[in-house]
């Protein structure tokens, strides 16, 4: 399937997957993400329920703090 994420296009071996598959996926290790698909927020605990499927784009963002 093809999807954007993070503004890029890209062409993903599979017909569907869910948000925290993509993440594992994509192999994103930060603790703190901020996820959206098609511009609606997906919680954590939504991840494993949430679809990604063609053409959607998603988001998924990691938060820095520091002082």
């Amino acid at each position: 399937m093809r999807i954007t994420i993070n503004n890029t296009s890209e062409q993903i071996e599979r017909d569907q997957l869910t948000v925290n598959e993509l993440i594992r996926y994509k192999n994103y290790t930060f603790k703190l993400l901020v996820t959206k698909v098609n511009g609606q927020l997906v919680k954590t605990h939504e991840r494993d329920d949430v679809l990604v499927r063609e053409g959607d784009d998603v988001q998924i963002l990691h938060l820095i703090s520091g002082g």
